[in-house]
């Protein structure tokens, strides 16, 4: 298949800094219309029918998706997060990958991240479509040819996101899909309300990694169990992984976002964890963003169902190893809707 080609049912929009064509589709089922790249498969636009703005962070041009934004509603993985010290140790071989935080721990798998590649357009049809990426043994020091699956679709008012993947040697896999959702036509206007139903999450020191193993959120600062408006100073500033389940389970309400005008996300997930971030440390300035206007510090609440970060080497934490002959699955799903 020629790698320039564009795939059926999409539009060619522009091409990366390095040359590689980018590609947008379109699905729709009359209720939600999602907008996706095969550049790191994301998720550009979501809109809800009745509803005039936007309800994620995102770019309208290519450029825009450079630094700061090159993982808004991106697919990451092989490994989500952080990893401490950027090293561990898989199938009792010791492994080191890129220190792209500060120079002392990997983040989001560093530039061998999923989100700054191409995926191939697997499936498309009117209300689903499927990116796939085939990542090589060795790319950022995690071993295995790996293959990367995510399958997006629309059924009524919510947009599901399933996760595969394999490999042909151990290896570390934690991907994430990685939106920033904002409920209000401006972003950054108004505090939003989220609710977390978690009983535990990690503490974390001040590079974001976890000081230990799980602490019951009853009488911190971080029990969201009750909603409760993001004012800053009322709440904490939020890069925690809040502790759902020990393992993977079944599809489970984890979330739930609400807007002063009436606006509803609710996330289920598959995952053990849910990474908040609540985009306290940048704003996005002069860039073609999807609300034609730039995004402040705290535009955007990111929901980043996953599992525990800095999981290798940490007894109790659920383990992402993944073996040949093994499938990872997560599943997620947001579902929109009005007061």
């Amino acid at each position: 298949m020629d790698p320039d080609a564009t795939p059926r049912g999409t539009t060619r929009i522009g091409r990366t800094r390095d040359g590689h064509a980018v590609h947008r589709a379109v699905i729709s089922n009359g209720v939600l219309t999602v907008s996706l790249l095969d550049m790191g498969a994301i998720v550009r636009d979501l809109r809800l029918a009745g509803v005039a703005h936007p309800l994620c962070l995102g770019a309208r041009d290519l450029g825009s998706y450079d630094g700061l934004m090159s993982h808004f509603g991106a697919v990451i993985a092989p490994v989500a997060n952080r990893i401490g010290h950027g090293q561990a140790t898989i199938d009792g071989v010791p492994h080191r990958f890129e220190r792209n935080q500060d120079g002392r721990h990997t983040l989001h798998s560093g530039a061998a991240s999923t989100q700054h590649a191409i995926w191939r357009v697997a499936d498309l049809a009117p209300d689903r479509a499927a990116f796939e990426i085939d990542l090589p043994d060795g790319q950022g020091g995690f071993p295995g040819n790996r293959h990367v699956r995510v399958d997006y679709g629309l059924d009524g008012a919510s947009l599901s996101v399933e996760i595969t993947a394999r490999t042909d040697a151990p290896t570390l896999m934690n991907p994430a899909w990685h939106p920033y959702w904002s409920l209000h036509p401006t972003p950054g206007e108004a505090p939003m309300t989220l609710q977390v139903t978690a009983e535990r999450y990690l503490p974390v020191d001040e590079d974001t990694l976890p000081r230990g193993g799980p602490v019951p959120v009853e009488g911190t600062a971080f029990d969201f169990r009750t909603p409760r408006r993001l004012v800053p100073g009322d709440v904490p500033d939020l890069d925690h992984n809040f502790c759902l389940s020990d393992a993977p389970r079944a599809l489970t309400h984890a979330a739930r976002l609400t807007s002063d005008g009436g606006l509803r996300l609710d996330l289920e997930t598959t995952a053990p964890g849910l990474q908040v971030f609540d985009m306290h440390p940048f704003g996005i300035g002069s860039r073609r963003t999807n609300h034609a206007r730039p995004y402040p510090p705290r535009a955007g609440v990111a929901l980043e169902a996953q599992n525990w970060p800095d999981a290798p080497g940490r007894a109790g934490f659920p383990g992402i190893d993944l073996a040949p002959g093994e499938t990872f699955q997560q599943a997620t799903r947001v579902t929109f809707g009005k007061a």
